[in-house]
């Protein structure tokens, strides 16, 4: 029993020093370079309150927005959960893909990364639609992953979306695009 309890130990040490970097994760933003792409300085410049106002508009318009789709990404990571969006990133590009010899091997990409069992980063389906998934997996085509990005798509539109918009990610984004014009 004893030369057990050092492992011990030492698990408790880990998992305390994990907790201890989770109560240092927040959603408040003050300095953007971490959430906008390219140049942040210069990106929180050219984004206006109103460009950044739209964003509460619809799901869509949040993601189809540059800023507003790294904000989004920012807000998700703090909720760990940012599988679900890089797996509908990953269905888009899936479906812009045109070369038949690609299609399979980014099918299996995907599917191993984000749908199967023990995924690394498996996003949160139900078992039917997994499994219509793996029998789709037999033949890809450019619709394999429909059923399974609308549902990751319909997650995050009715659970993280209206969060996001009460986060203080976006209240403190929204600050700074009104600061800037007074």
């Amino acid at each position: 029993l004893t030369p057990l309890l050092p492992h011990i130990d030492h698990r408790n040490r880990g998992m305390r020093t994990r907790l201890g970097c989770l109560s240092h994760k927040s959603d408040s933003y003050n300095d953007f370079t971490a959430i906008l792409p390219d140049k942040p300085n210069r990106a929180l410049k050219r984004l206006s309150t109103e460009e950044a106002t739209r964003w509460a508009d619809s799901f869509d318009v949040l993601l189809s927005h540059k800023y507003g789709l790294a904000a989004f990404r920012a807000f998700l990571k703090t909720e760990f959960s940012e599988e679900n969006l890089e797996f509908w990133l990953a269905c888009e590009d899936f479906k812009k893909t045109r070369s038949a010899a690609k299609l399979a091997s980014k099918a299996q990409r995907i599917f191993e990364e984000f749908i199967d069992v023990q995924a690394p980063r498996e996003v949160n389906i139900d078992f039917q639609t997994r499994e219509l998934t793996r029998r789709n997996m037999q033949e890809p085509s450019l619709t394999c992953f429909d059923q399974a990005q609308g549902k990751v798509h319909s997650l995050m539109e009715k659970d993280s979306y209206p969060r996001f918009l009460r986060s203080k990610i976006y209240t403190d984004l929204l600050s700074q695009t009104q600061r800037r014009l007074s």
